[in-house]
């Protein structure tokens, strides 16, 4: 009973972390909020504020509040909060800035869903009410929405509000997706992680009320939005490179196909004739090397798990071994030099003077395009190859599993 009790002690159901930089005008209320929510619900908890070196006495103010304060030596959001979380001693975790902007007094629904199994709840605060004045016009109408709206549609997430700062989860499942950014993109890398290893996910309705400080906030605008938005995309290849190029591939072909014949007559007088037709290679040639991109990066991802094996990534991946590969590849270069050989041909034919064929010209356009993407798929096939090369750290992680399969494999 003793060890139970002692046990109960050193682990507290909950921890209500607040990452802080200067925030010495709100982040007495904070603490006391969360307090009094604590008691409230009868949880056994704690407050823990992530100090990135303020300079205006914020430490101590918590402190005397009755929070327990750690000091975190890297600068940045993400860098408080990754080591908050890593120093927590409960077993859920609930965020939020310390700006006085969330309502720590009303945590119910967060602990209600941990309770329930959900890994990382979020809050929404279109569902729950932004105050007058507590969200900028352009952060709430265009910010918000369109990160939100990538999110959902580049990781099939159903969130309404991707980038709440009042979020809870299980603080040994965070541990496990080993986040690393250190910068306000740390809210992305949370979601989008635990939404690639299958993580339990929903959201709660939260409020959003004005801050209570009188200097500017830490948030700045258009480049932590373009953060925010880079990440998305690159944790998503698909989108980033395989999408775009399948497009441009589409519209060359279908343009390159309309054009061969000869030229196309439009509606007021527009012409397209061979310039539109080299734009279309282009176009062809663009998308190609787009998409090989975009199957190295999956390939890369998977291959150092930045992102979980995907059935449709694999079986493209599986497509491009390396003999494949050099074998489509030559296969292009030949077609290429055979079509450049025919434009010579024809072009001796008139002692290499003015030619009246134009088909030629689109020929000859079309030959270079191919040799240009067997030329990049053949660099492309051993780039993969080099990338298939085993090192020193995946013989070191395939020995751990083995172990691991082995001590499973005895216990059984």
């Amino acid at each position: 009973m003793t060890a139970q009790v002692y046990r109960y002690i050193e682990e507290p159901e909950l921890t209500i972390l607040i990452p802080c930089l200067n925030e010495a005008e709100t982040i007495e209320r904070c603490v006391e909020k969360a307090k009094l929510c604590l008691l409230r619900l009868g949880v056994h908890g704690e407050v823990l504020v992530a100090d990135n070196g303020s300079t205006d006495g914020s430490q101590d103010l918590a402190i005397a509040k009755g929070a327990r304060v750690v000091h975190v030596p890297d600068r940045g959001y993400g860098a408080a909060l990754r080591h908050g979380i890593h120093t927590a001693r409960g077993r859920y975790v609930i965020m939020g800035d310390g700006d006085d902007s969330y309502d720590f007094s009303n945590l119910d629904p967060f602990l209600a869903k941990l309770r329930d199994g959900f890994d990382l709840v979020m809050g929404n605060r279109f569902k729950g009410g932004i105050a007058q004045g507590a969200m900028p016009l352009l952060h709430r109408y265009l910010g918000n929405p369109v990160l939100s709206f990538f999110g959902r549609l580049f990781f099939k997430i159903d969130l309404g509000d991707f980038h709440c700062g009042l979020r809870g989860f299980n603080r040994e499942r965070m541990c496990d997706l080993e986040l690393y950014t250190t910068g306000m993109e740390f809210a992305s890398e949370m979601v989008i992680s635990a939404a690639l290893k299958s993580y339990r996910i929903c959201e709660v309705p939260t409020t959003l009320k004005k801050d209570g400080r009188s200097r500017p906030p830490h948030l700045r605008t258009w480049h932590d939005g373009w953060r925010h938005l880079s990440f998305l995309l690159m944790f998503s290849p698909r989108w980033l490179f395989v999408y775009p190029g399948l497009a441009l591939i589409l519209l060359g072909v279908v343009t390159a196909v309309i054009l061969f014949p000869g030229p196309v007559s439009l509606a007021n007088g527009v012409n397209l004739d061979v310039h539109t037709f080299l734009v279309a290679a282009i176009a062809v040639l663009i998308g190609v090397q787009t998409l090989t991109f975009g199957l190295i990066a999956q390939r890369f991802a998977i291959k150092y798990r930045l992102l979980p094996p995907d059935a449709a990534g694999s079986r493209g991946l599986s497509f491009l071994t390396f003999d494949r590969g050099l074998l489509v590849a030559a296969a292009l270069i030949l077609l290429g030099l055979f079509g450049i050989g025919w434009s010579l041909f024809t072009w001796a034919s008139v002692d290499f003077g003015p030619l009246r064929y134009p088909s030629v010209m689109r020929v000859l356009i079309l030959s270079l395009t191919s040799i240009a993407i067997g030329v990049q798929l053949g660099f492309t096939v051993f780039l993969s190859g080099i990338m298939n090369i085993p090192n020193k750290r995946d013989r070191i992680r395939a020995a751990v599993e083995n172990a691991l399969l082995r001590s499973g494999h005895h216990r059984r």
